[in-house]
């Protein structure tokens, strides 16, 4: 008996409809775009130090990050470091954005806050918070090289994500993610 040189038509579809399976994953895969990566770049004022990391990329925070990030942003008077809120960095990373100088480095004032720095500000200074969000891990007292103060609050009103307080006579801008309002 004389065997049939060519593939059966069961054969042929199974191939034809692996390939045609196989083919929109490899295709959507080709054409995927990298993920978003969220930068910061700070200065602190009162620490002189300088750091510069890549602290979430897509949805996907970094722990290693975030943990260098809370570090940097500790008490400058007592060293205390605290967990601040993820979105205090999203805020910050969408102001430069905002300000056209996603690539800036950002000066800050004042990050996390323990309550007895706090209360000493209190004592000390004018328009301080007995419960203030930077005792929360809420809130950050910043500038942007280059950008006015007036720029910048009005940049952190339009993103609608929480309070702004504006100082233009000490040169920095209050922003936390608390609910929305200004001062």
């Amino acid at each position: 008996m004389a065997t049939n040189p060519y593939p059966s038509y069961a054969s042929c579809t199974i191939v034809l409809l692996i390939g045609i399976l196989c083919l929109p994953a490899r295709t959507g895969a080709a054409n995927a775009s990298p993920q978003r990566e969220y930068r910061l770049r700070l200065y602190h004022t009162h620490t002189n130090e300088q750091i510069d990391l890549v602290y979430r990329r897509g949805d996907t925070y970094f722990p290693d990050a975030i943990d260098r990030l809370d570090r940097f942003l500790r008490d400058h008077r007592t060293g205390t470091i605290y967990r601040l809120d993820p979105r205090l960095f999203d805020l910050l990373h969408d102001l430069t954005g905002s300000a056209g100088r996603p690539e800036s480095e950002i000066d800050i004032v004042c990050g996390y806050r323990s309550p007895w720095s706090n209360e000493f500000l209190r004592q000390t200074s004018s328009g301080v918070a007995s419960h203030s969000l930077h005792m929360q891990g809420e809130a950050i007292d910043i500038r942007i090289p280059g950008v006015p103060v007036s720029k910048l609050r009005d940049l952190a009103l339009s993103l609608h994500r929480g309070g702004v307080g504006y100082y233009p006579r000490s040169g920095f801008v209050h922003v936390d993610v608390g609910r929305v309002r200004r001062w």
